[in-house]
């Protein structure tokens, strides 16, 4: 555990195209089960603007992560805006505002994920949540593929 206080702010934008509608993409964010397929599944899901999204898991040895986001704004098949917080422990690490936007592109959709955090005490980066980031959204380009979401 660190003792040295410190808050690292950054904003970093990932985008990806996938070859399905924006429809089906924000369906595969909008639907817990169809998330599920792509991203942990949460523990409580309530799709909703001022609805939650709880998410607890980690390593087998390692400490539980929670993942406590609000929906701040849904507009279907085009953008969700959520602010969550990342704690791991009992230890707040990171607070965050994300935008996903879905616009259509020639073969399908492209998305465009945007997150604004407040990284706390050093206990994680924003190059760590970006390249973490990266790899959930490879992850669902891959179930958009397979047609499991």
């Amino acid at each position: 555990m660190k003792n040295e206080r410190s808050v690292n702010h950054a904003t970093f934008s990932v985008e990806r195209i996938y070859q399905a509608a924006p429809a089906r993409v924000f369906a595969a964010w909008a639907d817990p089960e169809l998330k599920a397929g792509w991203y942990p599944k949460a523990d409580e899901f309530d799709f909703r603007v001022g609805g939650r999204e709880i998410s607890r898991g980690g390593p087998p040895d390692g400490p539980i992560f929670t993942f406590n986001a609000c929906f701040e704004e849904i507009v279907p098949n085009q953008r969700i805006v959520y602010s969550y917080t990342l704690d791991m422990g009992e230890t707040r690490i990171s607070v965050s505002v994300t935008t996903v936007e879905f616009h259509s592109a020639d073969a399908g959709t492209r998305l465009t994920f945007t997150e604004q955090g407040t990284f706390l005490d050093g206990h994680d980066t924003p190059e760590v949540r970006e390249h973490g980031t990266k790899a959930l959204l490879d992850q669902l380009g891959e179930a958009l593929r397979s047609e499991t979401v």
